[in-house]
């Protein structure tokens, strides 16, 4: 089984081969309708129905998104009729058809595989209807049909081109909802990530209360609680920023529990910025790298600042540490996968971040050895998958605040934006 990031990269490889091949056989139609005679206003209508097809058809195939896509490849191919079928029946059936004829597609066996012609008798017209395989990958998944008033080769190759084109279309659909799942387990692996040293030292901080300061102990109990339940929200991929920070203070609670007066949090938030969906669990990790990795080898603790900026229609975010700080190198090769041991959180947050938002979210970090660390990343405020799966959201627990500050504005500290890769 590949890891999850060489999965991710295949898909998205796959992805640019759909797309490279679509635009093949645009081209071939346009080499097509050229050949034709055809002017310029035809070739573009042509592109634009070529543009219009695509977002339909990479939606999946299902009865109303066939329909259609069946209008428009009627257009597109200039025939009488179109028909799309996938393994099972028919989807969509538009335009005329030969007296009495229903769309069945290819059926099994060896010529099923294969572009078929039938000749229609219809009175004293003769119909050819052509029928194309659609595959995603060797996986056939159904089949496209067209029914045409007399026929040549150069339509049988049309429908032929057509169907790859489709095919394309559908394979960059299936691309997609592998990159959702794909997604899902990369959020999967990090919750598995989730320290069992950190629960382990959680729960002893919380056993060392139960005798000395109940209260205190039934609050970290609560705490803990509530960040276990964030952490492993099952279809989550999206959250806001009011709910990571209320994670992040829940997790802070638990930490001040073992590290007591070493262990100091200032956290400045925009209020524009509050309600902004973000990825789940992109921002935690960074905090927990800092208290680990930054203030833990500290006899004497240190401050961890976080601070989220609203920047138009990003918002900035910095999670810097005073702490013993890294060597960059070192911190360079594990951003590129290509190092080991600590800080594997920031190399996870910053392919999570990669892969939804592109390269312009990945994660720029600032360090020295003995000069702390500040991590930025520049987060978009909107993005299309974040709509989906906001309703149901665990809300913030009551009477318990989480950070140490309350959300205020002013100029947050001033930092080097680092080496971005």
């Amino acid at each position: 089984m590949l890891p999850v990031a060489a999965q991710l990269v295949l898909a998205a490889s796959a992805s640019v081969f759909f797309v490279a091949l679509a635009a093949t056989i645009v081209l071939r139609f346009l080499r097509r309708d050229r050949s034709l005679g055809s002017d310029d206003a035809a070739r573009l209508e042509l592109l634009h129905q070529v543009a219009a097809t695509a977002p339909v058809l990479q939606q999946g195939l299902d009865a109303e998104r066939a329909q259609t896509a069946a209008v428009a490849l009627q257009r597109l191919l200039g025939s009488q009729g179109v028909a799309l079928l996938d393994s099972h029946s028919l989807l969509a059936a538009h335009g005329e058809w030969p007296e009495g004829y229903s769309p069945k597609g290819l059926g099994e066996g060896p010529g099923a595989e294969r572009t078929k012609v039938r000749k229609v008798p219809d009175g004293a017209r003769v119909w050819h209807v052509v029928v194309s395989p659609l595959r995603v990958g060797k996986r056939r998944v159904g089949a496209i049909e067209v029914a045409v008033l007399g026929t040549d080769a150069s339509m049988v190759r049309a429908v032929e081109d057509t169907a790859t084109w489709v095919s394309a279309q559908l394979g960059v659909s299936e691309l997609e909802s592998q990159r959702a799942v794909l997604a899902e387990a990369e959020v999967r692996a990090l919750r598995a990530q989730i320290s069992p040293h950190f629960i382990y030292n959680s729960l002893n901080a919380i056993a060392s209360f139960i005798h000395t300061d109940p209260e205190r102990a039934r609050d970290l109990v609560l705490e803990f609680a509530d960040f276990t339940r964030y952490s492993f929200r099952r279809q989550a991929e999206f959250t806001t920023l009011s709910e990571e920070l209320t994670a992040i203070g829940s997790y802070l609670a638990l930490e001040r529990a073992r590290f007591g007066e070493r262990l100091h949090v200032r956290t400045e938030v925009d209020p524009e910025v509050v309600s902004m969906p973000l990825p789940l669990l992109c921002l935690q990790p960074l905090v927990e790298n800092a208290v680990r990795h930054g203030i833990e080898p500290l006899e004497d603790g240190g401050h961890i600042s976080i601070t989220v900026r609203d920047a138009g229609d990003h918002a900035l975010v910095t999670v810097e540490d005073d702490g013993v700080g890294a060597d960059p190198e070192q911190i360079r090769s594990v951003l590129r996968g290509t190092g080991s041991g600590s800080h594997v959180g920031l190399r996870n947050v910053d392919q999570r971040l990669r892969q939804l938002y592109g390269p312009s979210a990945a994660l720029a970090v600032d360090t020295a050895p003995g000069q702390g660390t500040a991590v930025m990343l520049h987060l978009p405020k909107f993005h299309p998958a974040a709509a989906k799966g906001l309703d149901d959201q665990i809300p913030a627990k009551a009477g318990h605040p989480k950070l140490d500050a309350v959300p205020k504005l002013g100029a947050g500290p001033k930092l080097s934006t680092g080496e971005p890769r």
